[in-house]
């Protein structure tokens, strides 16, 4: 039996992170599965990914679709497994200067609705049925690559443009 662990780089395009299958739309350098991540249920069996990771992806699906992305991603992924999801942050001009990029744009609110016990204590919502526990980053600007910690986080609690992505990193609760 083959042992070796299955890590999922998902929307992948040409820059398919090493160790990890790439999973694209498109047939291109790097892409090992070519599947439309919209449509369900994704090829992977329930509990079988140990990790997956998706870089400037998820800001292309409209709402919907993502709901449906990360109720998928929460289904293939083992109990305990990580993904790290990067997208532009919503205040950077980089979030609305793309038109594929779609509405609403990522902010660290999408955050909160895909941990089931916040869902159920705070709103009735219909469509997730995903459970993740969540910690995030952002990556500063480049103009203010370098400066304290604390001056990242007033400025990008405060400023658009000081921060540049949102880094997520997911754990799937088991259900």
């Amino acid at each position: 039996m083959n042992k070796k662990m299955m890590k999922l780089d998902l929307g992948c395009g040409t820059k398919k992170r090493e160790g990890f299958v790439g999973v694209d739309s498109m047939t291109l350098p790097g892409v090992d599965v070519v599947i439309d991540l919209r449509a369900t249920p994704w090829p992977w069996a329930d509990d079988s990914i140990d990790a997956a990771f998706s870089s400037h992806f998820v800001e292309h699906l409209t709402g919907e679709e993502r709901i449906t992305f990360f109720n998928e991603l929460w289904r293939v992924l083992k109990p305990g497994a990580q993904a790290e999801i990067i997208t532009p942050d919503w205040s950077h001009a980089s979030a609305y200067g793309d038109p594929t990029h779609k509405w609403p744009p990522m902010s660290r609110w999408y955050l909160v609705y895909l941990d089931k016990q916040w869902r159920e204590a705070q709103i009735a919502h219909v469509g997730y049925t995903c459970d993740f526990t969540h910690v995030y980053a952002y990556t500063p600007d480049a103009s203010l690559q370098g400066q304290p910690e604390d001056t990242i986080r007033q400025a990008a609690h405060y400023y658009v443009n000081a921060v540049s992505e949102l880094r997520a990193k997911l754990t799937k609760r088991a259900q």
